[in-house]
Order: C-alpha cells, then structure tokens, then sequence
C-alpha cells in the first residue's frame, strides 16, 4: 500500500515511520537553570514546567519561564510574578485544541498584561516591573515582554534570534513619540548650567521605560502592552537566555553564548550572571534563565560557533509560516534546521492588539470584556471600535468588548483621561 506524496509514491512503512518519529520528537525535553546576583533584590523569576492547558490532562503539558526586574520597589514584581500567568490563562477559552490554544496565546498575554496592570494600580501607586514571558508548548516558543530584560534564542545549528523587543525611551523613537503624544515629557537629567546628561527619561518620575507593568506614580501612558513574539524551533531544538539588563548592559549576545557555550543549562546561567558581574561590576541585579529546548534523551545541547546574524537580520532572521500550513505539520527528524515565524506583534494600540482577524476572533467568547473577562449582557459592553476613526468593515457595534473599568483604563493609556 503506498500514498502520493508530491511527485511520486511514498511507500507506507515510510509514513509509518515519519509519523511515529514525529510522535517521539513532538514534546522536546526542557532543562533548565537560573542564576542571580543581587543589588537591591528587585529581581524575580517564575519557572514553572508541568502547567496544563486542560487541568488533568498531562498531554496539554507546557512550560513557563519569566523574569520580572522590578525598580521602586519589589512590590510590582512580586505581585506580577504570583498573578499574570493565571491572568493570562484565565483569558484563553477553556474549550480549545491545542492548535487554537497556542493561535489564541498572543491575544490572551496582553489581556493578562494590561489585567495585572490595572489590578495592581488599585493596590500600589508605587514601584514598577519590567517583564520577560516565556511559554514553550512543543517546540512552539511565545515571548511577551515590556521593559529592557531580553530574551535570545541560540539555535541548534548556530543561529541567533532575538524574541523581544527593548522598550527603553533611548532605543525607540516611536515610543518617545507615543509618550509625548499621550501627555508625558521625555528628556535627559539636567545639571546646573543646562547641560544634560544620561539617558533619556519619562517625567514626572524619571524611567528610562515607556513600557512596564505598574508605576502609576509615573503615568498611565507607560502602558503595559508587551510586544509579543511566536516561533517554531525545528526539531533540533534550541537555547534561551532570559536576562535582566544586569547582564545585557554589560554582555551582547555573542558574549553571553560563547561564554557559556557545551555548559548544561545551570551552568551557564552561573557562567554569564558571573561574566557580566566581572565586567560592569554589582551595580544592579543581575539575573539569568537559561531553557535549553532538546530532542528527548539529548542530555545535553552541542551548539556549533557562534554565527553572527548579517545584514538585513531582523527582516531575514525567520521564515515566516505561509497562511495555508499548520502549525503542527508533519516533519523529518532529520529535517535541516530552522527557526519558523508564526506571530509578531509590538503595537501598542489596543484595538490593534485585542482584534485579532478570523479564525482567532471567533475563538473568545464575544460578550465577556476582552481584558478582564467580565461576563457582560449583549448591549452592556463598550466596543473597542466605538470611538474608531477607520470605516469600511469596522462598526462601533462590533467586538471584542470592553466593561466600563477596562474601558477607562484604555483610554487613560492613551492620554485621553486626565
């Protein structure tokens, strides 16, 4: 017995074997280690590697890594690191395959994001907290962050690719813009004479971030919006290193991985915390995670040299999934390395963020608020259209939904409270 595969017959015994290769490789072994050096002891980290997309189920096995750099004070990342997971799962609806699940997950984090926000502002006027989110379902990674922690992937074969974004004032010219827009002042330390120094900074307050959870005593238009990022590893697998800016504002990404390079994961994680401390010295803390994503019974990962992305990186460094592929398509064990691109978004316009297209938007329950996931009656929701300025498709009738504190909320992120 024999299928068409292409151009020709693939025998069955052929299919047999790519699918039970596929069956052995599909859940990649985590390991995993951390390590930290303290300043003022604001830095917190989340790992968790037997959480379940359906409780009971172990086959809806996934994992979660975070790290949450707080600044004025530990008291937003500590209520971060105990809150946003479950704020985030808690908006993926209960009823979904895996396949929706993970297509669902961009959507659900900055619901969880802006949910932790708000829910500690009711609490804390003080103290904020950079994020780095990580969720490793298969060998599917998703990356939501807002701050200056990173997050790097090192392929098997060598390749580097970065997964978040730095939401630093001084890094990003659109986010000054939206700061300035939305009612703060951007600018640098002044000494006496005028002359400015250091870099720039978010006043009244004085952060460097335009993006973070908590500091209300700064503004509400230093939102919490991650940028979010999903790819697919070949079954090849992979490294992460999730740092504070301890380490990065003393090691790039080269340092980080060739110091640590044949380390197991504990190791390493000691090896680049100890590196960037020798280099800048103790002057804040300084943390790392790193998750190396392995073929079952690999114990340990053997990347090659350190390749350095070239020109044209962040517009080259994925192949993006085409619209008609699955994210779950069938593979060869032996098939060459590459890292897939399924999600990108770093917007931080709500609307934009909540609204996802077909299939996604049919996934959420349409008249439970699109944040906090109040239930609410048909005709009691606000849509996040209502005060749209675009026409054609769009009407202010349409979903997703927002109840009235959620919908003060958006707007006080976008300057239009006072």
């Amino acid at each position: 017995m024999a299928a068409m595969d292409g151009d020709g017959m693939v025998p069955l015994a052929v299919l047999l074997r790519r699918e039970m290769s596929w069956e052995r490789i599909e859940k990649p072994d985590i390991l995993y280690g951390e390590a930290s050096e303290s300043k003022k002891r604001e830095d917190f980290t989340l790992v968790k590697t037997e959480c379940q997309r359906v409780p009971g189920q172990g086959d809806t096995t996934f994992s979660a890594f975070a790290l949450f750099d707080g600044h004025n004070g530990s008291a937003a990342a500590i209520y971060s690191k105990e809150n946003l997971l479950s704020n985030t799962l808690s908006a993926i609806p209960s009823d979904l395959s895996r396949n929706e699940w993970i297509q669902a997950l961009p959507r659900a984090l900055v619901a969880g994001f802006i949910k932790t926000d708000k829910d500690f502002k009711e609490i804390a006027r003080a103290s904020g907290t950079t994020v780095t989110f990580v969720i490793i379902d298969g060998w599917v990674v998703t990356v939501a962050s807002v701050g200056d922690s990173r997050c790097i992937l090192e392929s098997a074969e060598g390749s580097v690719y970065y997964l978040s974004a730095d939401h630093r004032l001084e890094a990003n010219e659109q986010e000054v813009e939206r700061v300035s827009t939305s009612g703060g002042e951007v600018g640098r330390m002044n000494v006496v004479g005028g002359a400015e120094f250091g870099p720039l900074r978010c006043w009244p307050g004085g952060l460097c971030l335009s993006r973070s959870i908590g500091d209300m005593d700064v503004g509400e238009f230093i939102v919490p919006i991650p940028h979010v990022k999903q790819v697919k590893l070949s079954n090849a697998g992979g490294r992460l290193v999730i740092s504070s800016d301890g380490v990065w504002d003393a090691l790039d990404a080269d340092k980080a991985l060739s110091c640590s390079r044949g380390l197991p994961a504990e190791a390493a994680a000691i090896r680049i915390v100890k590196e960037a401390v020798q280099i800048k010295g103790l002057r804040d803390d300084t943390t790392c995670i790193v998750v190396d994503i392995l073929p079952p019974e690999k114990i340990s990962p053997s990347f090659p040299p350190f390749k350095r992305p070239g020109k044209g990186v962040f517009k080259n460094m994925f192949r993006r999934r085409s619209s008609e592929s699955s994210l779950f398509s069938d593979r060869d064990y032996s098939e060459a390395d590459m890292v897939e691109e399924i999600f990108e978004d770093g917007s931080p316009v709500l609307a934009q963020r909540l609204d996802p297209e077909y299939p996604v938007f049919t996934m959420f329950k349409p008249f439970n608020c699109a944040i906090c996931q109040l239930e609410m009656k048909p005709g009691e929701g606000i849509s996040l259209h209502a005060s749209s300025s675009k026409s054609g498709t769009v009407h202010p009738w349409d979903g997703p939904f927002l109840c009235a504190t959620c919908q003060s909320k958006k707007e006080a992120m976008e300057g239009k409270q006072p």
